[in-house]
């Protein structure tokens, strides 16, 4: 395998969704990654624990030492083995740990005993963090940011998946953005998601366009915050706003909250699921309670009730259109309204979902 130099080209490493192997514990991993990167840790969090309390009370030296210990022979062996699978695998990849220390440079080295010569990342994963975080502040100064709003139902997020100039904030997040919007898989940490999201504008921004078309959001997607730069910007933003009839708006709801997470829960929890999202959608609802009142709760419970057990047994549909759009109508619908009215940002365009696209496409 040809030497290739060590990088603390970040911009690079972004751009090309450049593989990575992240040496860090598993819980430094989860806290916090890349998209591209590959948790293949040196030690396991126990073992680093231990090293870490060794360093603390003995030094450095005998820290190595003990590492060096705990990771040896057969168990080398096997987490060696799949460092030198990675780096045939990805012969354009690189590896680092959290500062580009001892971690990585050990696992480098004994590559190199294999024959294998695998670049590091300088500065490691702190670096590459706060690249990112810099690069999201420099991207949000730059951006031309129009918002994609509407009531809830007019199908914003597919206007959203459309356009070749935008960003997913809701798919980034892994949820769809309401009190019903969790979904059965987990949301990314919130590093995680930062990460993400200062990838996904360093990408769209990297030529000469700076137009960049997002949801209107508020500031939490599921338990996720978005950056107060972000929602700064976001808050004196222009808008278009998608317009579709309320019985569009059902079938939109029906689509992705009844047979779409049906579905999900389906694949997930087999035989279970769909008794799993009949209480998930109840317990949401359990949420917006108070604010409904609690005669228009206990009326769209049981409508949803009823709505699942018809669904269940001969697929039709009619009660869950019924609950929905009674929420819709009854409570969506007017809060949508107040809360247009408090914004700052001039309205470019109102229109269909299909016409909002095409004004986007041309504006863009």
């Amino acid at each position: 395998m040809p030497t290739r130099p060590d990088t603390a080209n970040y911009r690079e490493l972004f751009l090309t969704d450049a593989p990575m192997m992240d040496m860090r514990a598993p819980a430094e991993f989860m806290h916090g990654a890349f998209p591209s990167a590959h948790s293949l840790p040196l030690m396991t969090d126990e073992e680093r624990a231990r090293v870490g309390i060794c360093y603390k009370q003995h030094g450095q030296d005998a820290a190595i030492e003990l590492g060096h210990q705990l990771v040896a022979g057969e168990l080398k062996a096997e987490r060696l083995a799949r460092w030198s699978e990675f780096a045939r695998r990805h012969p354009d990849g690189y590896l680092y740990c959290f500062r580009g220390g001892l971690r990585s440079q050990t696992v480098r080295q004994w590559l190199r005993d294999e024959g294998i010569d695998y670049p590091l990342v300088q500065g490691g994963y702190k670096a590459m963090r706060r690249f990112l975080l810099e690069e999201l502040e420099r991207s949000l100064a730059r951006a031309d940011i129009i918002l994609v709003s509407g009531k809830t139902g007019t199908g914003k997020t597919r206007v959203i998946s459309a356009l070749a100039r935008s960003v997913d904030l809701e798919g980034l997040a892994n949820h769809r953005g309401s009190t019903f919007g969790q979904l059965p898989e987990p949301q990314p940490s919130q590093i995680d998601f930062e990460n993400a999201l200062s990838i996904a504008l360093l990408k769209l921004l990297a030529g000469k366009q700076a137009r960049v078309f997002l949801e209107d959001e508020g500031r939490l997607i599921g338990r996720l915050y978005l950056p107060e730069s972000l929602r700064e910007r976001m808050a004196g933003s222009p808008v278009v706003v998608v317009e579709q009839s309320v019985s569009e708006r059902v079938d939109v709801i029906v689509e992705d909250y009844v047979l779409d997470l049906g579905r999900r829960f389906q694949a997930l929890y087999g035989e279970q699921g769909p008794a799993l999202h009949g209480q998930k959608l109840q317990q949401d609802l359990g949420r917006i309670r108070k604010r409904l009142g609690g005669e228009r709760y206990q009326q769209v419970s049981d409508t949803m009730t009823a709505a699942f057990a018809a669904q269940g047994g001969s697929g039709d549909l009619a009660l869950h259109r019924e609950w929905i759009a009674t929420l819709l109508e009854q409570y969506y619908d007017p809060m949508y309204e107040y809360q247009l009215a408090q914004r700052e940002g001039e309205v470019l365009f109102r229109g269909s979902r299909d016409a909002v696209i095409d004004w986007a496409a041309g504006a863009g």
